[in-house]
């Protein structure tokens, strides 16, 4: 918890550009090294088929998008993956699935071997599996987890105005039980998703108050992905990353800030501004879950010109220990809310998803002559 007031961080998010981007330089400098960035690479173990109504995201069962879906990897693959991301200079690998909440069972203790793997591997592993309760959070924990990420996406306010099917509250609960489990919190954002400057001060006030500020915050830009509510959402322009990223900086010295999905439409420059105002990680790799991301050769060549190297693993916290595999202290199923209201932008996407599955479904049979017909 810190004691920055909605009305400090917006005076600090407001500074002439010139003066931001120095501040917070200078504030990375205190307490980071600046020619250093933390490179992780992003694994899908689970795509698509999502149940839950988020605007901005491809991989929801709700709408129509051009994704390939997959259902869990194997060990193979994900240990595959990880040597090929650890030896592009990958010091951490998140592995993403597109669920709603965990659920005990097959899936769960598949992906609990995955961490004790990749954890064995000397590199830091971190999850992104939806809503965990205490028991599980605590087991990821004990499979040697370094850190889980669960965005809180915007401000509460216009939260309501993006998602439909989980709320607020559990986000901040699920943040709660990654804590007590002593994994290091990874939340942020995704800017440019329609939200006002007083959202995205919201947005980062929200972090000041919480009892442990995350170890790593991450700030993504909307990709509009065709067929979600967002689909013609305008990319956001990169002075506007710039405020978000260095006002992050400035208000949370310590923490990693993550320069996430988006980088494809932002220049090397506009990159490099970025890592001035202190950010000091990326995800590498052709992918981001769904996502187009800048290949590693590129964020290489990149990093070459600009003099920053790749940071080690466990640099800013010690490589957990595996305690070997417990059973679910409980069988009880965690309730998580439902809120249900309708999204007036959601509820078009939604149709419009209906209506192209049922064109796909119907498909008539195609009459090239008269003489077909006999």
């Amino acid at each position: 918890m810190t004691n920055w007031t909605k009305e400090e961080i917006r005076k600090v998010h407001d500074l002439p550009m010139m003066e931001l981007l120095y501040k917070a330089a200078t504030v990375h400098r205190e307490h980071h090294n600046p020619n250093e960035v933390q490179v992780s690479t992003l694994i899908s173990v689970k795509t698509g088929n999502c149940s839950e109504d988020c605007g901005y995201c491809s991989q929801s069962a709700f709408y129509e998008t051009e994704i390939d879906k997959n259902g869990m990897l194997t060990l193979d693959a994900v240990k595959r993956a990880a040597e090929e991301a650890k030896a592009g200079g990958s010091s951490r690998v998140c592995m993403g699935a597109a669920w709603r909440s965990v659920a005990d069972g097959d899936d769960f203790e598949k992906v609990l071997d995955m961490v004790e793997m990749v954890n064995d591997m000397d590199m830091e592993v971190c999850a992104t599996l939806g809503m965990v309760n205490e028991d599980q959070a605590q087991r990821l924990a004990d499979a040697g987890l370094f850190a889980y990420n669960h965005n809180l996406d915007t401000s509460e306010k216009y939260y309501k105005e993006v998602i439909s099917t989980r709320g607020f509250e559990d986000r901040l609960k699920t943040i709660d039980n990654v804590n007590k489990a002593k994994i290091n919190v990874c939340s942020g954002g995704i800017m440019g998703m329609g939200e006002s400057v007083d959202d995205r001060v919201d947005f980062i006030h929200q972090y000041t108050v919480m009892d442990q500020i995350p170890h790593s915050i991450p700030i993504n830009a909307l990709i509009p992905v065709e067929g979600t509510p967002l689909e013609e959402q305008e990319i956001i322009p990169i002075w506007d990353m710039l405020r978000m990223i260095a006002t992050t900086r400035i208000v949370f010295p310590k923490a990693s800030v993550r320069l996430s999905a988006g980088r494809t439409n932002m220049t090397d420059e506009g990159q490099s501004l970025c890592f001035f105002a202190g950010a000091n990680s990326i995800f590498a790799g052709d992918k981001l879950l769904t996502a187009e991301n800048p290949d590693v050769i590129s964020d290489m060549e990149l990093f070459d010109v600009l003099g920053l190297t790749p940071m080690v693993a466990f640099q800013t916290g010690d490589k957990p220990v595996t305690k070997g595999r417990k059973k679910p202290e409980s069988a009880e199923k965690t309730k998580w809310s439902r809120p249900g209201h309708k999204i007036e932008r959601n509820e078009e996407a939604k149709q419009k998803a209906k209506d192209k599955r049922a064109e796909q479904k119907f498909e008539p049979r195609k009459v090239t002559s008269v003489e077909s017909l006999e």
